[in-house]
């Protein structure tokens, strides 16, 4: 018998925004603190405190979710030889979920920034701004602060940019992104300063984009701080690569949180042995995705039933870098690769004792169900359980199920993919998972994320 789960645009020339170049200092090594560096942070959902009501809010992630996976998936439609090099050019998606707080310049000037573990560089919005974007707060003003100096041609920075080009020895950036965004402007070094009150540093010779032209959606923030595997990010920056958040589910009015460096760490996590143990599964280096996360998936059990799926269907092409297992901060929901997917969703429609809904056009959860049940009708639901090299991740029910506002029908937390699996952030809510860059390792344990 199977185990059951408990019951229910187009850039303007930036070279006329420019003027002449400023010498700076780099970032000492270990981002200033050596290996006891580290701080705290808040995680706020993008539509925090904006009024939405939970099918409202369930109804913007999913559609953002679709929006960005579908970013991520591109490289699918390219022409075969075109992928890697496309790759290079294109961040794969700009639009993310959670939002922390940083300080900019001497004095600090304090902005929300979209925290993207799929990206490399930290930007924000900068006057004087020719083509910006709305959001919450002023553009920041290099003029105002002490500590902002332009980065020269030849700085190792400079030289980490996929496109960098050179005014009057200013370093210029352009970014793209997989979904029409872009942003332009000067690349600099900053004092930044991180952290809750307890744990505030301040951290000088941050590499960043002083964004002039800039098009897209920034979702509520002021910019984006990339958290990827690239040099430029923020985890290579700050020399303490380890990073580890608690996701609270976006549907509950407390924030999650962010550990860095030497704050982040598992081992206190879980204070009851019903939680389980840690466990970790190493990273997989994608040659025409390096800055992503990518995990080697083995496989997929529901209701304690391994399903009949050839792991190739979770690996990296190694022809063209498609295909692969993601795992994301910024998508909501799991999209899960044909036909593993077609696997998951004929395991469900069998154990669940409920009518199956037809699926809309314009629904992305195609797998629901009527709901609710008939009066004094027992439901019991199949538990998931995600495998990977060296580790299972055992889904708890509402990591998985959703009642859709679209259909009003209960349903999986996820989808299709034409290319590619994508662990969203709605599998990974009430887990505390730790990046390790420096031993390339995923470990996670199941947390109640609204109370550490």
């Amino acid at each position: 018998m199977p185990r059951l789960a408990a019951t229910l645009v187009v850039l303007l020339p930036p070279l006329l925004l420019l003027s002449a170049a400023v010498a700076a200092a780099p970032l000492p090594p270990g981002g200033g603190g050596g290996g006891g560096f580290g701080f705290e942070a808040t995680l706020r959902h993008v539509d925090a405190g904006a009024g939405y009501t939970k099918a409202q809010l369930l109804a913007r992630a999913v559609a953002r979710s679709r929006a960005r996976a579908s970013t991520l998936q591109s490289l699918a439609t390219l022409a075969p030889g075109d992928a890697i090099t496309a790759a290079r050019i294109l961040v794969r998606a700009s639009d993310g979920e959670y939002l922390m707080d940083m300080g900019i310049g001497t004095p600090p000037r304090y902005y929300s920034a979209i925290l993207d573990t799929g990206s490399d560089l930290i930007w924000t919005q900068c006057a004087p701004c020719l083509l910006c974007v709305d959001q919450p707060t002023p553009y920041f003003d290099p003029s105002q602060s002490a500590t902002y100096r332009s980065l020269g041609c030849s700085s190792a920075s400079c030289n980490a940019l996929y496109y960098p080009f050179c005014f009057q020895n200013v370093c210029v950036y352009q970014y793209f992104y997989g979904d029409s965004a872009s942003t332009a402007g000067v690349l600099a070094n900053e004092t930044f300063t991180f952290g809750t009150n307890a744990t505030r540093v301040a951290v000088p010779s941050v590499s960043f984009g002083c964004g002039n032209l800039n098009a897209g959606s920034l979702a509520n923030g002021s910019g984006m701080v990339g958290f990827g595997r690239g040099s430029l990010s923020l985890v290579s920056q700050l020399g303490s690569p380890r990073f580890s958040y608690c996701l609270t589910s976006f549907l509950s009015p407390v924030p999650s949180r962010l550990y860095f460096g030497a704050y982040a760490s598992l081992n206190s996590t879980n204070a009851s042995a019903a939680a389980g143990p840690v466990q970790s599964t190493p990273f997989v280096v994608n040659p025409a995705l390096p800055t992503m996360y990518f995990l080697n998936m083995t496989g997929i059990s529901v209701g304690g039933y391994r399903l009949p799926i050839d792991p190739a269907v979770f690996a990296i092409n190694d022809a063209d870098g498609t295909g692969g297992t993601i795992i994301d901060s910024g998508t909501t929901i799991t999209y899960i690769a044909e036909p593993a997917y077609a696997a998951v969703r004929a395991a469900f429609v069998s154990q669940i004792r409920l009518p199956l809904l037809n699926a809309t056009e314009a629904s992305v959860l195609d797998t629901c169900f009527k709901w609710p049940p008939p009066p004094r009708q027992s439901l019991t639901l199949p538990e998931v359980v995600f495998h990977f090299d060296g580790a299972d991740m055992e889904l708890p029910l509402q990591n998985y199920m959703l009642v859709d506002p679209v259909s009003g029908g209960l349903c999986l937390a996820m989808a299709t993919s034409e290319d590619g699996t994508i662990i969203g952030n709605f599998q990974h809510q009430n887990f505390h998972v730790l990046y390790d860059l420096e031993n390339s390792l995923l470990s996670f344990v199941p947390a109640p994320c609204n109370l550490i």
